[in-house]
This record gives structure tokens, sequence and C-alpha cells, in this order.
């Protein structure tokens, strides 16, 4: 084999020898760049035909965007301490596709450490005009690298305004990477759906959720639950409702949601109580955890009392109920009260609910005509949401104009953009649930109907003692009892509970109170005399509903 040589400095003759360099990354195009081991192959025949010594074979499968590859460094320095004159490699890009080593290369060709560079698919003399060429190879291997990443975002942002989210899909979802996209994973979206529904609820706390999800097999790659940081980011995740964030800014996604914006709303309103714990109400006894003490305010309790009769060998129960007088700062006289006598106080206070026969056939008859007009009245509210809708429409574009042209800085235009795209996404499903239900609130008023006539049934029943406790949950929560007398006015009145709240946006309430007269004459009868809690039941009934 014949070596290429040159004269040193003593005017003898001494051989040049090549690293042979080979490099190979993922960034590379497939179809044209070679494998290393062919690149080897081919600069091997190549020094071969052109009787090239080869000082050593170095191989790296790392991308040269960015300086700081181990081989290649080593490779410089190796030259820089004349084990080598020259590099033979495929292209000059295969050297270089950044600035630093580029110039570092070009330095050393320049001090004369490194003397030539050969390559199969470029021609190279160390000449000015060879170093200019040379440069103008690094210069268009770079700018293919800065053009390929410019390519790969916009190719992300055109996916962004698709709605496909450019990424790994979160747990409850999973990439389908034969058609590029992201679909509900079957096996953990339930979890997903258990501890939204689950924290919504106020109960739970962060181990909660952490803790359901392990149980339902969502945990670490070592075996472990998630993180509590974790279960906190699967809360607050948009990609749940059907958005998603990517560069700090919320996108409306393509993906199936697995929950409802107004779930998530509630879990995002529970988030910012995190760490309380709502208490658990006794439930052995019917009438503990729900009224309060009028004296103290704090609540009503019941406790077991056990007495063993020697005599006669029998063990007897007696329940009491009485405050839990944990407020230190107030002196309560609450008494003790026997679950009978407390039974008949409730009595006394359900009876005061109980809808006459005549006034349950006039709501019948109301109902009717509310099906009638409800129609009607909930095409109005379709039209005000969809105006709405077109009217954020248009922020969102106006906000983006103004982000373009500068009147807006990044972090201003993405945390409004944030907030437009809430509400739209609420206004959204209004609209979704006025056109499957123009009507939400009829089966509850239907529901109020059906039991406000079990009244007396319920009052007679003293064995049941769970119904009395049901009604009056259903009846309201704001219960005070002080010494031997409850009250009920004050919290949440029948009609509220009943979805009152409901049907004043659909029906157009009375301004001004009726009058007595008024009242009674609505409902075409005399009413017998009535005590002031029951008239302002009553009374509350007919502005709600409009008798």
């Amino acid at each position: 084999m014949f070596y290429s040589a040159r004269r040193n400095y003593k005017g003898s003759y001494e051989t040049k020898r090549y690293f042979l360099y080979a490099r190979r990354s993922m960034d590379d195009d497939d179809h044209q760049q070679l494998s290393i081991p062919a690149q080897v192959e081919e600069l091997k025949e190549f020094a071969h035909k052109e009787n090239i010594s080869l000082a050593d074979v170095l191989v790296e499968s790392k991308t040269a965007k960015e300086p700081g590859r181990g081989v290649f460094n080593s490779m410089l320095s190796r030259i820089e301490g004349g084990e080598a004159g020259g590099i033979l490699a495929w292209h000059p890009d295969r050297l270089a596709r950044n600035a630093v080593d580029a110039g570092h290369v070009i330095h050393l060709l320049d001090k004369g450490l490194l003397t030539d560079l050969k390559f199969p698919s470029f021609w190279f003399q160390n000449t000015s005009q060879g170093l200019f060429m040379l440069s103008l190879a690094f210069g268009q291997s770079k700018y293919y690298v800065d053009a390929l990443s410019e390519n790969t975002k916009r190719g992300l942002r055109q996916k962004i305004r698709r709605g496909e989210f450019p990424g790994v899909a979160p747990l409850g979802y999973a990439n389908d990477t034969a058609r590029k996209i992201i679909i509900i994973n079957e096996k953990e979206a339930p979890a997903i759906k258990e501890v939204f529904g689950a924290y919504s609820l106020g109960n739970k706390t962060l181990n909660d959720v952490r803790i359901i999800l392990f149980k339902d097999g969502l945990k670490t790659s070592n075996g472990n639950p998630l993180h509590i940081d974790r279960a906190k980011d699967i809360l607050t995740n948009p990609f749940y409702y059907g958005h998603f964030r990517y560069g700090g800014e919320v996108y409306e996604g393509k993906h199936t949601p697995l929950i409802s914006k107004k779930l998530f709303d509630d879990v995002q309103e529970v988030l910012k109580r995190r760490g309380w714990k709502q208490p658990q109400q006794p439930r052995r006894l019917p009438f503990a955890g729900f009224i309060k003490c009028g004296y103290c305010d704090m609540t009503i309790t019941g406790e077991v009392q056990t007495k063993n009769y020697v005599r006669t060998g029998r063990t007897v129960d007696y329940i009491y109920y009485r405050c839990t007088k944990k407020n230190k700062k107030v002196k309560c006289f609450q008494p003790f009260l026997t679950q009978e006598r407390l039974t008949n106080i409730l009595n006394q206070l359900i009876k005061k609910y109980e809808l006459r026969k005549d006034w349950a056939a006039k709501f019948s008859r109301k109902m009717e005509i509310e099906k009638i007009n409800a129609t009607q009245t909930s095409s109005v509210e379709r039209s005000e949401i969809k105006t709405q809708l077109q009217e954020l429409e248009e922020k969102l574009e106006k906000l983006l104009d103004a982000h373009l042209e500068g009147a807006l800085t990044r972090q201003e235009y993405t945390s409004k953009k944030e907030i437009f795209m809430s509400q739209k996404k609420t206004l959204e499903e209004k609209l979704i649930a006025l056109s499957k239900d123009p009507l939400p609130w009829l089966e509850p008023f239907r529901e109020w109907v059906k039991v406000s006539q079990e009244v007396p049934q319920i009052v007679k029943d003293n064995t049941n003692l769970e119904k009395k406790r049901d009604f009056l949950k259903y009846l309201g929560s704001n219960f005070i009892l002080r010494g031997e007398k409850i009250d009920g006015e004050g919290g949440k009145q029948w009609a509220a509970r009943s979805a009152a709240a409901t049907i004043r946006n659909l029906v157009q309430r009375v301004g001004v109170e009726p009058t007595w007269h008024s009242f009674t004459d609505c409902c075409m009868t005399v009413l017998p005399p009535l005590d002031r809690t029951s008239y302002n039941y009553y009374n509350n009934v007919y502005r709600v509903y409009k008798l």
C-alpha cells in the first residue's frame, strides 16, 4: 500500500495518517444517509483506492446539532497531539452541523495541525478556495438542521391547530401509533373518571386519589402509588374534558373527553380547599348530625345508653339526643331529649309541609302549561348562548390579532385565552344540556308534588325513622333545636329544594310578593288558618311557581 507523505522540518519525509470518522444519529434521513457499518466499509475501500493510511477507526452515534460529542472532541485532541494529520469521513456534515465544531475544524486547518480532509462524496483541497467551499458545506449542514427544526415546529403547530395533542397521552388515554391519534385507554379510563367524581364531593384528599388509582392498577414503574403531585396534575389537566395545554396555551382537542367541564370545575373548587375533609355524619342514629343547637350553634348528636335490668335479665338500649357543646365561648342550655320526644317534635314540623290535594291538582295543571311554554323559552336561551359563543369566537380572533401585532405580551395573551376557552366550554355544555332536556326542573317538581302528599303517612309511621330523616333532608338543611322547639324556617325552603333554582331561569317570577288575598284567590279556595311558618312556606311556593 502506498501512503501519503509530507516533508518534516529536518527535510526527510514522514507518512501522513488519517482518522476514519463515521457518525450517524436518529435525526438523519434513512433514505439519504448510510448506516455506520456501511460508512466504514465505503470509507475503507476509498482509503485503499487512494492509498490512505488509517491511524484509527472512530464511530459515533450522536447528533451533531449541538457541540459536545465525546468521540469527535477526542479525535480533534489526538490530532492536536500529532497522532494523525487528516480526517476521512463520508461527507462534511458527518463532522459538524453546528458553528462551534465547524469553526474548530477550520481553526485546526488554519493552524496546520490538521492538514487534509478526505470525503468520497465531496471535493476538498487545503487551499483558500477549498476552505471557502468547506465553510459553505458546513453552513449548508447547519441550514439543514435549522430548517428541519423549523419544519418540525411548523408541523407541530399545524397538528395543534387540528386539535391533535403532539405528545404522550396522559393516564386514561393511549397513543394509537398506526392512526397517529389519541384514543381512550379502556383499562385506565374508569379509574380517572372515578377519582374526578370522588374528589368533586369534597370529602377526599389528594392522598385518597393516589390510593384509589393504585387500587385500580395505576402505579409507578416501581409498583408504588403515584406521587401526590402527579395526582394533582391529573385533577388539573384540562385534557380530560376536551382541551389540552401546550406551550403555556390552551387548545381545543379532537380527542374524546372522559369527564364534563362542569365536573372539572367542581374539582377545581374543591382543590382550593385541599386538605379539608368533610366530617362523616353518624349513620347509626337517624336524627344525628343535621340539626343544630339553638343556644350554641353546635351539632345535635345522639348516643345510646344501655341499661341492664338485673331482676328480669333484660338489656334495653335508650337513645338520647344532645348538643355536642363544643363551643367553649357560649354556655349551652340544651337538654337531653329521648328519641321518642324528638320524633314527636319533628312530626309537628313535618305536618306544616303537607300539600293539599286541590293544590296538587293545580300544580299538575301548571306543570303541563310550563311544559308547553318551556320549549319556546329553551329555544330563546339556546339562541342567546349561540350568540355568546359567536362573541367569544370573535374575542379569541381579536386576541390573537392583538398578540401577533405586539399589543399583548405572550403571558397576557395566554392568560386571557385560557379564560375565554374556559367560558366557551361552559357555554357549549349548557347548550348541550338545553338541547337534551329543555325542562330539567319538571321531574324534581313532580317528585315534590308526590312526596308532599305523603306527609300524613310519614307523620303517622313512627317505626321508620329513616324515612322521616330523609324527608327532612329533602326539605332543607337548616334545622334549629332550642329546648323542645325546632324551627325549619330560614334554611333551604321546600320549593328551593325542588329545583327552584332551575325553574327561576325558565319562568319569569312576580316582581312583588302577593298579598294574602291574592295568595288565597290564586288557589280558588279559602285557606284554613295557617301559622306564620306555613304561610311563609306556601307564599314562597307561589312566588316561585306562579300559581
